[in-house]
């Protein structure tokens, strides 16, 4: 790896309809950065869903799991951690000459894949739009957002 290469990568995605415009967190806009909470917004979004938001159960955060794994073993990406909420789900993975985007759109491809032949061959929304990329540049780093992935959000209460 080069000095200008990351050493891993930091990815967060939503699930369908669980993180809109206007969300009262806030939100991000493409291109745009962060945005604070616009309630109307969100309302406007919300009536333009194709379909209702996506929560995922224990069985289909299995599935996840099991299929960023695969996707990992089979492009040779070194995965570092993952973990899938009702809301969202994270990896932690690093790929030599490989963009982050691509792996983000590939592994949500894979993991819709299998969403639909094991969970719910009707929906066809699953994952929002984007997600988060996060760049990881040194061993402390990475340890770190594994500790986070792995471990924080159980501590934080948040649902599983």
């Amino acid at each position: 790896m080069s000095m200008q290469d990351p050493f891993a990568f930091f990815i967060t995605w939503p699930t369908y309809g669980t993180w809109l415009p206007g969300n009262d967190r806030g939100w991000v806009e493409y291109h745009h950065g962060w945005q604070l909470p616009n309630r109307n917004l969100e309302s406007m979004c919300t009536t333009q869903m194709k379909e209702k938001q996506c929560l995922l159960n224990p069985g289909d955060r299995e599935i996840v799991v099991a299929q960023v794994t695969e996707t990992c073993q089979m492009r040779d990406w070194t995965m570092h951690a993952v973990d899938c909420r009702s809301n969202h789900a994270h990896i932690v993975v690093s790929a030599t000459k490989t963009a982050p985007k691509k792996i983000r759109k590939d592994i949500k491809a894979w993991c819709t894949r299998r969403l639909k032949e094991r969970s719910n061959p009707h929906r066809t929304n699953w994952w929002a739009e984007r997600g988060s990329i996060r760049y990881i540049w040194n061993e402390d780093s990475l340890a770190r957002v594994v500790m986070y992935v792995t471990e924080a959000q159980d501590r934080k209460g948040l649902e599983r």
